[in-house]
């Protein structure tokens, strides 16, 4: 997904928002990734299904809409190979 004009802080709205919801490790998010590229933020995620997807959207839209974040229409693409290898974590 790419968010035009959403900020850093907003971004750490929705998942302080997000775990108060319950929704901390969200069932069926495989990889999650989001960085800054010029004014968009872009979010690359992994889902085990469309379906969870979905079903996560019912909790996350209603979060973004409270806050003032743009809806933004996914891409939603079929993985055809994935590959983990070393784990790494990336803090800011």
């Amino acid at each position: 997904m790419n968010f035009t004009g959403m900020t850093e802080k907003q971004y750490d709205q929705v998942w302080d928002e997000l775990r108060k919801a319950g929704q901390s490790n969200p069932h069926g998010l495989i990889h999650h990734v989001a960085a800054f590229q010029g004014k968009n933020f872009l979010v690359n995620d992994v889902w085990e299904s469309t379906d969870a997807f979905e079903r996560f959207g019912k909790v996350l839209n209603p979060i973004m809409k409270k806050l003032g974040i743009h809806e933004t229409k996914p891409i939603i693409t079929p993985v055809h190979y994935e590959y983990s290898g070393v784990e790494a974590s990336v803090t800011h």
